[in-house]
């Protein structure tokens, strides 16, 4: 009997399918486009090239079998492949960094859509809590007048986003480790977008799916205080610091979160009243507002927006 992984040698159709299956058993939601991604990334083409390989009758590339075994023991795909999805870039992500979903990419539309609206030659965004980059770059790539300041205070994270920034931004977007509640201080009153995908995940909400659950790092998920909006507070008044007057905060959170969200930003007096906006699956997903012409500043708070270790 061959101790062989089981469809090492098979034929790229019966490896798929074989994945399939097995995917499936282990509770991974999308097994089959899962299967064919990891194919694609062994053979370095594209999903629809191992579609028409597999009709053809083509092998199924060497080491499949034990990369489909990695991901039925719910490692996320996109440690497996090494790359992540996001409005047509490909982010390198791995451990330590959050995982960009497509929620998000209606949050970088909203950014995208103030930041490409307003008049001029240039106009200035800031991505607090960047993670891998996806967002600041999303923006600088759609909109060629914008000049992105992302933050990260995370140590690994900021590994990642200096790793896509580089690879991504055409000199587009500075890159700054810090804390989003204090950084970027001589821009204060000059910014026109200020977008954050915070943490926010209430601490006794664990995520129900082992790829989040176990291997996005709790400081991109956890926000802090029995809401999980502590975190998200503190974006705020950072942002009512930066924005200039009519400036716009787009603002990531829970689906549960969004009326609390709004009396987040509301009760700083320094927005005009704040909006909801859902997801493309019509979620409750961000908050938004504009900043308003109220000469006062949110007080100095204590808390450090993300915890990290050097």
């Amino acid at each position: 009997m061959s101790d062989r992984p089981a469809g090492a040698d098979a034929g790229l159709g019966a490896a798929l399918r074989a994945a399939e299956a097995t995917l499936a058993s282990a509770g991974v939601p999308s097994p089959r486009a899962d299967a064919e991604l990891l194919a694609a990334h062994l053979l370095g083409i594209g999903r629809g090239e191992v579609q028409v390989a597999a009709i053809l009758g083509r092998p199924a590339p060497a080491g499949f079998a034990e990369l489909v075994a990695r991901r039925a023991a719910r490692i996320p795909l996109q440690h497996l492949t090494g790359t992540a999805p996001f409005r047509g870039l490909e982010l390198a992500v791995g451990p330590g960094v959050f995982v960009p979903r497509p929620e998000t990419e209606q949050v970088a539309q909203v950014a995208i859509d103030a930041a490409a609206a307003r008049p001029g030659d240039q106009v200035l965004v800031v991505d607090l809590c960047t993670g891998s980059g996806a967002i600041a770059l999303a923006v600088a790539h759609e909109v060629p007048g914008a000049l992105v300041h992302a933050v990260e205070l995370d140590a690994a994270a900021h590994a990642w986003a200096e790793r896509n920034v580089a690879a991504l931004s055409a000199g587009r977007v500075r890159l700054h480790r810090g804390d989003a509640r204090t950084a970027l201080a001589a821009l204060d009153g000059t910014v026109d977008v200020v977008v954050s995908n915070p943490p926010y995940v209430p601490p006794g909400a664990v995520p129900v799916d082992p790829e989040v659950a176990e291997h996005d790092p709790a400081v991109a998920l956890y926000g802090l205080g029995a809401d999980g909006l502590e975190v998200p507070r503190g974006i705020v008044a950072a942002a009512a610091r930066l924005l200039r007057p009519g400036g716009l905060l787009v603002l990531e959170h829970a689906e549960v979160q969004d009326a609390a969200a709004r009396a987040m930003v509301d009760a700083t007096g320094l927005f005009g009243p704040a909006e909801t906006q859902p997801d493309l699956t019509g979620r409750a997903r961000m908050v938004v507002a504009r900043r308003s012409d109220a000469g006062r500043r949110p007080p100095a708070t204590a808390l450090d927006v993300e915890h990290s270790p050097s």
